[in-house]
């Protein structure tokens, strides 16, 4: 066989095999038949880290709702090796189990239709640890300045079920709330989500700290954090009444979280909730929580790590514009998934740059706010340069593969140009709050995404959606001028791909589809097409 060709079988060979999806991939990302007959109430966990040996030990109490007429014989529970699940109980009674790799299954509990029943659920062992927080999930056994403790937990794309036993599906969220019990030396604080609920020291002189959240919760959205911490607390008149706003900080870093974090956050506040509607969890509470890592959207208790600077990392301007050292654009990403990404949450991780993409909006509407629109416009064309295209926003689903990271900024795109197109400021602000009311406290899809704006806009986006979030085709603006007239037509697409679009020089919109148009440029004297950089569309002179 010749060299070369067997290389390439090889290379075809392994990346069909990349692309398959493991049996436990499936298990994990599929609603199979022994998640489907119940569904999650509550979650109440207890925690007690080890910081020396890295180990944990904990339970976590869940509450379920038996929805089906003929529930499968087993229960399936989510929890990674080499974490263990030690037993399982039910009113008292020991039940047994079994273990698949990561997913276990338990017998003999109870489910008659419609009734709720509790399962207590307990463990240890020692927790995978995230290498690079917190895109690598995991725990985070880290220390501060002064060499002391620092300890939290960041799992989105893995997972809760690195950390504690649960149903690891973004779809299915407990719909009563969640409880989580940290135990920690009495040296050190313990902050979770929601509100304290209870503090106390335990018989061997340890802390224990219960917070609560009311509301319901993605089990990613779950953290905790110890360290030495001291708490500044704000009261902050908002759209629906008095919100408590609570900054946990290091102690050495109470002076620098007054002079940047609150300011920053509040005016991230007001333009949050004016283009999004009411901050989303007013029971639970407010709070900004310093972290071992630059960041994370935990539900009424985000983790902050960008250094008390403005732009991103240690003050870095991804755009390369400027515009991005104007906020502390952590604090409004962050701030923002509370609407978009734990109030509305993707049902399936293949979903996520509904969360990142709407997070990316509000980074620039917060923008547009402080500096006008001229500032937003060229921060998100800064931003354009950094898209990869390598495949499509979305992945594929029911297997828990998320899309690409081109999902954060491509995501923004789609809805930035959608924005342009509509050219309503009033028309879009409707419709952003009008998500946030439609689908509040709610696990969405795309399509559901795609068809509110659609309805709301009176606008038919669909060729817009399926060449941005489907393909990884970046949309080519073909064109010549000729007599005075500009030929033109879109390649590098969809069959059916159209938008409207504007070039600079020219009044009017055009609406560009595949096949080639006309259009007279009466007194625009242009010998060449700059597209007005709101889109993101490339363009192409050819010969006539």
């Amino acid at each position: 066989m010749n060299v070369l060709r067997f290389i390439f079988i090889l290379f075809v060979s392994n990346w069909a095999a990349a692309q398959q999806p493991s049996k436990e991939d499936s298990l994990v990302g599929s609603l199979t038949p022994e998640k489907r007959w119940w569904d999650l109430m509550s979650y109440n966990i207890t925690i007690k880290p080890d910081y020396h040996t890295k180990t944990i030990t904990g339970n976590n109490k869940i509450r379920y709702k038996v929805i089906s007429e003929q529930p499968s014989e087993l229960m399936q529970i989510d929890f990674v090796k080499p974490l263990i699940i030690d037993s399982v109980t039910q009113n008292g009674k020991k039940l047994s189990f079994q273990n698949k790799g990561n997913i276990w299954y338990v017998s003999g509990v109870r489910k008659h239709k419609n009734r709720k029943y509790n399962i207590a659920v307990y463990y240890s062992g020692k927790p995978v640890e995230s290498q690079s927080p917190p895109w690598d999930g995991g725990f985070v056994w880290g220390k501060d300045s002064l060499n002391r403790p620092w300890i939290s937990v960041a799992c989105q794309y893995k997972g809760a079920s690195l950390w504690y036993p649960c149903k690891n599906m973004l779809y299915d969220e407990p719909d009563e709330g969640a409880s989580i019990s940290i135990i920690t030396p009495a040296s050190l604080n313990a902050i979770g989500n929601g509100c304290l609920v209870k503090q106390q020291r335990t018989s061997d002189g340890d802390m224990q700290y219960t917070w609560k959240v009311v509301n319901p919760i993605n089990h990613y959205g779950i953290s905790f954090y110890m360290g030495n911490y001291v708490n500044i607390k704000k009261n902050y008149t908002g759209i629906i009444g008095k919100l408590s706003m609570d900054y946990w900080v290091l102690d050495y870093n109470k002076q620098k979280a007054e002079n940047h974090l609150i300011p920053e956050s509040i005016q991230a506040m007001k333009s949050l909730e004016h283009w999004f509607g009411p901050y989303p969890f007013y029971e639970d509470g407010f709070k900004i929580v310093e972290a071992p890592y630059i960041g994370m959207e935990h539900q009424s208790a985000i983790a902050y790590g960008n250094n008390f600077t403005k732009g991103t990392y240690k003050g870095n301007d991804v755009s390369k514009t400027g515009w991005g050292k104007k906020t502390d654009r952590i604090v409004i990403h962050e701030m923002s998934h509370e609407w978009f990404g734990n109030s509305i949450t993707a049902g399936d991780i293949a979903d996520r740059w509904i969360q990142e993409g709407f997070a990316g909006l509000a980074e620039e509407l917060v923008l547009s706010d402080l500096f006008g629109k001229k500032a937003e416009e060229e921060f998100l064309s800064g931003r354009y340069r950094t898209i990869e295209n390598d495949k499509p926003i979305i992945g594929r689903y029911g297997i828990n593969e998320d899309g690409s990271s081109d999902g954060y900024v491509k995501g923004w795109a789609v809805i930035h140009m959608i924005k342009t197109v509509i050219d309503n400021d009033e028309k879009f602000l409707q419709i952003l709050r009008g998500l946030n009311k439609q689908f509040y406290h709610k696990v969405v899809t795309t399509k559901e995404i795609e068809n509110y704006i659609n309805i709301q806009s009176g606008i038919n986006f669909n060729a817009v959606y399926d060449q941005y979030l489907r393909t990884s085709q970046v949309p080519v603006l073909e064109y010549f001028i000729t007599d005075h007239k500009l030929q033109y037509r879109f390649t590098n697409c969809i069959n059916n791909f159209t938008m409207p679009i504007k070039i600079i020089g020219i009044e009017d919109w055009i609406s560009p589809t595949t096949s080639w148009q006309s259009y007279d440029l009466k007194n625009n004297f242009i010998n060449q097409v700059d597209i007005d950089p709101n889109f993101y569309i490339k363009s192409y002179k050819s010969k006539e």
